[in-house]
């Protein structure tokens, strides 16, 4: 059965792309996503609001943080988004994504929608893409890391 299904052109097969392909296409949604947010912070205006939440919730410098955060979106995103620093541009992302648990989420529960409003569920789905896209970053991978170690 396994020879039929390979004798017929890729697009006859689900899911119809490569692993490579799909691994690039989580890299690039992934930063499309943190990028979204924030994009969507400077255009509402919402930087000011963000940083009095987070001094209200015992951070310093507020909007400074959050242009800092923000900033971090951007930059590791369009890093994410040229396949460039790979490695290196998931870590801020994945700090952002789990203090954003710890600081906001965790007190909304597990579920984003229908179950709950504002839960735990998208960041952990975020950090899971974010580990997935750095452990296929082979670029500036070791010598043991190519041979499984």
């Amino acid at each position: 059965m396994d020879q039929f299904w390979n004798t017929l052109p890729a697009m006859t097969r689900y899911p119809f792309i490569t692993l490579p392909l799909a691994v690039m296409i989580v890299r690039i949604m992934t930063a499309v996503f943190f990028m979204a947010h924030a994009g969507v912070r400077i255009a509402n205006g919402t930087i000011p609001r963000f940083g009095a939440f987070m001094e209200a919730a015992g951070f310093p410098y507020g909007i400074q943080l959050v242009w800092l955060i923000t900033l971090s979106e951007l930059i590791a995103g369009t890093l994410l988004i040229l396949g460039l620093y790979v490695r290196w541009a998931t870590i801020p992302l994945l700090v952002i994504a789990s203090m954003g648990i710890v600081i906001i989420h965790r007190h909304a529960g597990w579920f984003v929608g229908e179950h709950g409003t504002g839960g735990s569920e998208y960041s952990v789905a975020l950090i899971l893409l974010l580990l997935i896209v750095a452990a296929s970053d082979r670029s500036s991978s070791t010598k043991m890391d190519r041979n499984g170690a």
